[in-house]
């Protein structure tokens, strides 16, 4: 396959912590008792999905959903350079508030999110956005609005990539030679250009069945074999597709699924 234009030639190691791999729900899902709920395997216990991606020196962590304080503090994380979001819904950004404990070590925060974000977070969070009496207990987030297009973060090149959550826009993002897409049920020919010549891309796959607005295992199976990444895994998960160990032992030669706490370089 000829590079893509977005392939990075200068070696740069790209580290990413998986630190959630679930659906919005979660797995267990509350009062289930599905075999996959009640499984004793901890790669079968997914938070919501989330990641942090180590480049340079810099940490950026990609959503900030419910489980978001738990991840923070199963990782020990007492530092963040930005956070990186994919899109409004709330498994991906209910953690917001959370975010206090680096403000009040840090000062602001530097936040990367499209302005359709931006609004429905500041309808969510009024409290957090407000400019007049302000609890002072609250963070001061500096939000930059990106579009489409690439932008720097601490020296850090992030290109979005643009996909289609069914019914709402949604965001991924390519850091050197890996890319991170969730809640994506299609893509368009132009942005799929953004990830060729991947070394690792990480990729939500809900389950086998057809959903609305998320990938089944054919079509993210399918979108795979179209881009060529040498290494891809799955996340944002649901429990109907079965017990970690036996769906990827099922998998193809280099796709692998994604599990809470999995670490992964691309070099």
């Amino acid at each position: 396959m000829e590079k893509s234009p977005y392939f990075y030639e200068t070696i740069m190691e790209v580290k990413i912590t998986i630190l959630g791999t679930g659906t919005s729900q979660g797995i267990p899902v509350i009062g289930s008792s599905h075999p996959v709920c009640l499984s004793d395997n901890p790669k079968d216990k997914r938070l919501r999905v989330s990641a942090m991606i180590e480049v340079n020196d810099k940490r950026f962590i990609i959503d900030c959903g419910p489980d978001f304080r738990q991840q923070m503090l199963k990782q020990q994380i007492s530092s963040i350079d930005a956070m990186l979001f994919t899109h409004e819904h709330a498994d991906h950004t209910a953690g917001l508030d959370d975010l206090r404990p680096f403000y009040f070590r840090q000062g602001n925060l530097q936040c990367y999110m499209t302005s359709r974000v931006h609004k429905a977070l500041q309808e969510r969070f009024n409290y957090i956005f407000t400019t007049k009496n302000k609890y002072p207990g609250v963070a001061t987030l500096d939000v930059h609005e990106f579009e489409n297009e690439s932008f720097e973060v601490n020296g850090v090149t992030v290109i979005p990539v643009l996909a289609d959550h069914g019914f709402i826009p949604v965001h991924g993002f390519r850091i050197g030679n890996v890319a991170y897409m969730t809640d994506v049920k299609t893509i368009a020919q132009g942005e799929k250009e953004k990830l060729k010549s991947l070394d690792v891309l990480i990729l939500n796959m809900l389950r086998e069945e057809p959903h609305a607005t998320h990938l089944n295992l054919e079509e993210a199976l399918e979108l795979v074999r179209e881009l060529q990444p040498k290494r891809t895994y799955f996340t944002h998960i649901s429990h109907h597709l079965g017990f970690h160990d036996e769906v990827e032992k099922s998998l193809p030669e280099n796709v692998f699924l994604a599990y809470d706490n999995l670490e992964i370089t691309s070099l």
